[in-house]
């Protein structure tokens, strides 16, 4: 462990790992920040805890059976069908599906159904009772909570295999992890807080879940989306958005001077 901690090698691959592992974590938070929100104010935050912790936990879960972990990526189903060669002369998509596979097009599935079903609700309002009237409609916390399991698990595998791709050293595979997680759970309150009190910003969120999801599927097809792509077009459409909020923000203070003027 000493030579461990003594290696520059070692807290570079530590460093590359950790940001890794917050870049990938962001999808994870989006996700359980929209299914919090959803459950009556009183519960949110045991909700918003125990998505993160369980996300914890099976990576811990995961890590400490690498071997069985690594064997996900072998075929299990193939139908024998393939696309036509790309640009690169690999196929546009495959049929040999493995375990990891199979958990990605699940769970890109779910991910795509779920924001799909949010972003209707939020286009037709009349189909959902508002928070503040008599009939308010909430998730229940065993709800809200499977279906962050659910999601944790889809996460939780791919980010395990890219730890696995970057080191071999269970030490800090383990470390980055943990901090990694737990940068997370200090971020998801106010990050939860501030979908709360933007709209804008929940309609821009779900749309981040929905193309996550359409990418979980494609790569379960084998067509692999470079993960920069993704998040180079959620960080221009966030900075977008950031502009809006600040234009609005001057507006209203703008229009609030005039009226203590008149």
């Amino acid at each position: 462990m000493f030579e461990l901690l003594a290696s520059p090698e070692a807290w570079i691959a530590f460093a590359a790992l950790l940001t890794m592992e917050l870049v990938l974590g962001i999808d994870n938070l989006i996700f359980v920040s929209i299914v919090a929100s959803n459950v009556p104010e009183a519960q949110r935050d045991i909700a918003r805890r125990v998505g993160i912790v369980l996300a914890l936990v099976l990576r811990l879960v995961l890590l400490s059976g690498i071997a069985w972990i690594v064997g996900l990526t072998a075929p299990v189903i193939d139908l024998g069908i393939t696309g036509t060669p790309g640009e690169h002369g690999e196929p546009t998509f495959e049929t040999a599906f493995s375990v990891r596979d199979l958990i990605l097009i699940a769970g890109g599935l779910f991910l795509t159904w779920k924001a799909t079903t949010e972003i209707r609700e939020k286009l037709n309002p009349a189909l959902t009772p508002h928070e503040d009237g008599p009939g308010v409609a909430y998730s229940t916390l065993t709800s809200a909570i499977i279906q962050i399991i659910l999601l944790d698990l889809v996460f939780s595998v791919d980010s395990i295999l890219t730890a696995i791709g970057m080191t071999d050293q269970l030490p800090i595979m383990v470390a980055a992890v943990v901090l990694a997680v737990g940068l997370m759970l200090l971020a998801s309150g106010p990050v939860m807080r501030f979908v709360q009190q933007n709209p804008s910003v929940v309609m821009l969120a779900l749309a981040f879940l929905l193309m996550i999801g359409m990418v979980l599927i494609a790569d379960g097809f084998g067509r692999h989306v470079p993960k920069g792509y993704i998040y180079s077009a959620m960080a221009f459409a966030a900075a977008v958005e950031g502009l809006n909020l600040l234009a609005r923000r001057r507006q209203r203070r703008l229009q609030a001077g005039r009226v203590r003027d008149t």
